[in-house]
């Protein structure tokens, strides 16, 4: 038998699902964010790099800092503060 796949995208068929042949702006990749500013994740599927979990949809955060061209996202997860790395196509700003 073959062994099921339980990768990042899986069971995401419509959660990370997009009209057909769509890319956004070249802006939204370029969006820069301060320290201590407030985003909301909202991935882009159109964008594989630097997404985070489905599991993280639509959730606040605070910017901690930057790593590379990904920003470093601290976000509450009941009771117990998490730290995501994901790339500005994938945020946006309160």
């Amino acid at each position: 038998m073959v062994k099921k796949s339980h990768g990042f995208r899986s069971r995401a068929r419509k959660k990370l699902r997009k009209e057909r042949s769509f890319r956004p702006a070249i802006t939204r990749f370029l969006v820069e964010f301060r320290k201590g500013q407030n985003v909301v994740i909202d991935q882009d599927p159109s964008s594989q790099k630097g997404m985070p979990h489905p599991r993280f949809k639509r959730r606040v955060g605070k910017i901690m800092g930057s790593r590379g061209k990904g920003y470093i996202i601290e976000i509450l997860d009941g009771n117990k503060m998490k730290r995501l790395i994901s790339r500005p196509e994938h945020l946006k700003a309160v």
